[in-house]
């Protein structure tokens, strides 16, 4: 969104003509709604901007629910933003630790300012692009314990507040068709900053979940969140917001509620074991946090291979940390046979999983020549170290 985009948005006719538009569409003829917008005497830059901010809103949904239709946006800003159920853990973490001033350095459009703030905590969003300090601006406005500056992380006077909580922008600059920075040396405010302030002040810092593993700090508890299975963050803890004894979690939300598995390191791999009846795919955020050895101790499970992430049992463990599979049948590696195996026995529809294979499902997927009425999904990995394609039941979660 350009400044002269926001400036139109932010007029009282402005925002009246975004809350009056339908529910954004994306089938809708978006020429027509242009047309219709500028014969009713409407600016090209309020045209534009409504017309994103209604497509944004309708996006955000799964990240802010019914917030999302009060709230403005910019494409890079709800990219990057904590869900709001996340956030609300975040916020969690800095009422619980009794820290009631917070700086949020980096705030973006603002979704855990808004959440720090919903906790009757006071926070003060900061923001170095002008157009995103904005927009977060207009998105705390509700909250009386809240306030933005547009200013760099770097430049900001730290002194009375409690404790800081950083999510830095991992972003080329701008608003709309920004990539993603691979290097933590490029991301805003740097890792040397970041680090550095946990060394005066309590601190949070969110990343992303594949961030090396490697530079993350010795003291820090560190927390991969996977939401409805989907793993969206590493959250670093430091000082008082960092819990006793604890150096990795995976902290799982879903339908039935939160998980959590801790540890105070790494934990060391089970031993491998035979293929048994039963087949589990641990959570990205269990895999991500090392604890795939202290998850399988917990089912009697053993590793199926050595350095990959599926465990086997005789028994079936419900747990919500992992996927489990009824092992249905061993079918052959080689492909001829494979196809041979899976016509015999009618399938049509066949989802594949893999894990120490170099496959591509997709391409395989098409070379098996599938025709028939039923479903199944095939495992293609490696047990004791050997290729195996193996195909499974999906067991229902647990409710």
């Amino acid at each position: 969104m350009e400044r002269s985009e926001l400036v139109e948005l932010l007029s009282p006719g402005g925002l009246r003509l975004l809350d009056s538009l339908p529910p954004y569409d994306a089938a809708a003829d978006v020429v027509r709604a242009v047309s219709e917008l500028r014969k009713a005497g409407h600016s090209p830059d309020l045209v534009t901007a409504v017309l994103s901010q209604s497509r944004l809103r309708a996006r955000a949904v799964p990240k802010f629910g019914e917030f999302a239709g009060r709230m403005l946006f910019t494409e890079a800003g709800l990219e990057q933003a904590t869900r709001l159920r996340v956030a609300a853990l975040h916020a969690g973490r800095f009422a619980g630790a009794s820290l009631n001033r917070v700086v949020d350095l980096g705030c973006g459009i603002g979704g855990d300012a808004m959440a720090l703030a919903a906790m009757d905590l006071t926070v003060t969003g900061v923001d170095a692009d002008e157009v995103t300090a904005t927009v977060a601006s207009y998105n705390l406005a509700p909250f009386e314990n809240a306030s933005v500056l547009h200013s760099s992380a770097e430049d900001v006077d730290l002194a009375g507040f409690d404790a800081a909580w950083l999510d830095p922008a991992r972003r080329t600059a701008g608003h709309s068709n920004t990539s993603r920075l691979t290097r933590p040396e490029d991301y805003s405010p740097h890792l040397d900053f970041v680090f550095g302030l946990s060394e005066r002040m309590p601190v949070g810092v969110k990343l992303g979940p594949g961030h090396d593993r490697e530079l993350i700090p010795a003291e820090a508890e560190s927390q991969w969140v996977s939401v409805d299975g989907k793993l969206v963050e590493m959250g670093l803890w430091f000082g008082a917001l960092a819990r006793a004894g604890i150096r990795r979690s995976a902290l799982l939300l879903g339908r039935t509620g939160i998980h959590e598995l801790t540890a105070p390191h790494d934990s060391t791999d089970a031993p491998v074991g035979v293929l048994g009846d039963y087949l589990y795919e641990p959570d990205g955020a269990i895999i991500r946090a090392r604890l795939i050895g202290d998850l399988a101790r917990s089912l009697d499970a053993s590793m199926l291979s050595e350095g990959i992430a599926y465990l086997t049992s005789e028994t079936l463990q419900r747990t919500p940390f992992a996927t489990a599979f009824r092992v249905l049948e061993v079918l052959p590696v080689d492909e001829k046979k494979l196809r041979l195996a899976l016509q015999e026995r009618r399938i049509g529809t066949l989802e594949i999983k893999k894990r120490g294979v170099d496959v591509d499902p997709a391409t395989l997927r098409t070379r098996l020549k599938l025709k028939g009425p039923e479903s199944a999904t095939l495992v293609l990995t490696r047990a004791v170290g050997h290729r195996v394609s193996l195909l499974v039941e999906r067991i229902p979660p647990l409710d």
